[in-house]
C-alpha cells in the first residue's frame, strides 16, 4: 500500500516527472531501506556487543585493526585495552557512528557472516529492483554508516542470496558523514556521473537533505510511520513504486 506521502507525491508529480533528468545510478541506504531496522538493532547490534571485547584483543596489535584502535585510544587518551574496549561498547549502546566503532562491528560481522551464523534481512521488493536495475545496466551503490565489510556481508548472505554481483560500489563514513553533502559530492565524483542522475534511497531525511544539496535526486523510504519533514523529499512505501516517480 502506498504512503499518503507518496500518493501525493505521485499525483503532483504526474506532470513534472519528465522534466527530471533520467537516472542512470542509484545510491541506497541499508538500514530501514533495503532491510528492517530490526535485523540491525536485534541480531547485528546485540552479536557486535558481545564478541568485540574478545575480538579486539585477538587482534589488538593486528596492522589491519591498529589505525582504528589508535583512534579510539586518542580519543579516550588511553592505551589500556579495557578502557578502548569500554568506549567501543559505550557508543554500541548509544549507536554512535563512530567510523572506528563501524569498521571494527564490520570486522567482526565479517567472521560471523563467513560462519554462517545469521542471514540479513532485505526487503523482496529491494531485492527485486536493485537485481533488475543490474540487469538493465543502471550502476547500484551502497551508502551505510555501516563499514563496507558489513555492507559486504550483508548483502552477500540475504534471504535472497547473495546479492554482491548486483552492486557496483560501497561507501562508508570514510568518505564522509551521512548528512553532509560533501560525502555526497565525493560520492559522485567516485562515480563519474552527473549529480542529477543520480538517486539516493534512504529512511534519513537528514541524509536526503545533504544528498539534495549536493544535487542529487532523492527519494525517502517510508516502510513504518512517516519521520518529520517527510514532505521535504519525494516519499515512497516500497522500491515498487520508485517507477511511478523516477525515469529510469
Amino acid at each position: 500500500m502506498k504512503t499518503v506521502a507518496a500518493a501525493a507525491f505521485n499525483q503532483s508529480n504526474k506532470h513534472c516527472k519528465g522534466q527530471m533528468m533520467k537516472i542512470r545510478a542509484v545510491v541506497t541506504d541499508i538500514e530501514g531501506t533495503t532491510s528492517n531496522i530490526e535485523f540491525v538493532h536485534q541480531v547485528l547490534f546485540p552479536y557486535s556487543k558481545e564478541h568485540l571485547p574478545a575480538f579486539v584483543k585477538a587482534y589488538w596489535t593486528d596492522p589491519e585493526i591498529r589505525p582504528y584502535l589508535a583512534q579510539v585510544e586518542q580519543e579516550v587518551g588511553s592505551t589500556e585495552p579495557d578502557v578502548v574496549i569500554g568506549k567501543l561498547l559505550q557508543w554500541v549502546e548509544q549507536d554512535v557512528k563512530a567510523t572506528p566503532l563501524k569498521a571494527l562491528q564490520g570486522k567482526v560481522w565479517k567472521q560471523a557472516f563467513e560462519e554462517k551464523l545469521f542471514t540479513s534481512h532485505v526487503y523482496a521488493d529491494a531485492y527485486t529492483h536493485i537485481k533488475g536495475w543490474y540487469e538493465n545496466g543502471i550502476p547500484v551503490y551502497v551508502f551505510s554508516s555501516g563499514s563496507v565489510d558489513a555492507q559486504i556481508g550483508i548483502f552477500g548472505h540475504t534471504v535472497e542470496g547473495d546479492m554482491t554481483p548486483f552492486l557496483s560500489g560501497y561507501f562508508d563514513t570514510e568518505i564522509g558523514a551521512k548528512r553532509e553533502p560533501v560525502a555526497y559530492r565525493h560520492i559522485i565524483e567516485s562515480i563519474a556521473c552527473e549529480a542529477g542522475a543520480v538517486l539516493f534511497l534512504s529512511d534519513v531525511v537528514q541524509e536526503l537533505d545533504a544528498a539534495a544539496e549536493a544535487g542529487m535526486q532523492t527519494c525517502l523510504l517510508i516502510r513504518g510511520d512517516s519521520p518529520d519533514n517527510a514532505d521535504r523529499h519525494p516519499s515512497v512505501s516500497s522500491f515498487d513504486e520508485l517507477d511511478a516517480v523516477f525515469e529510469f
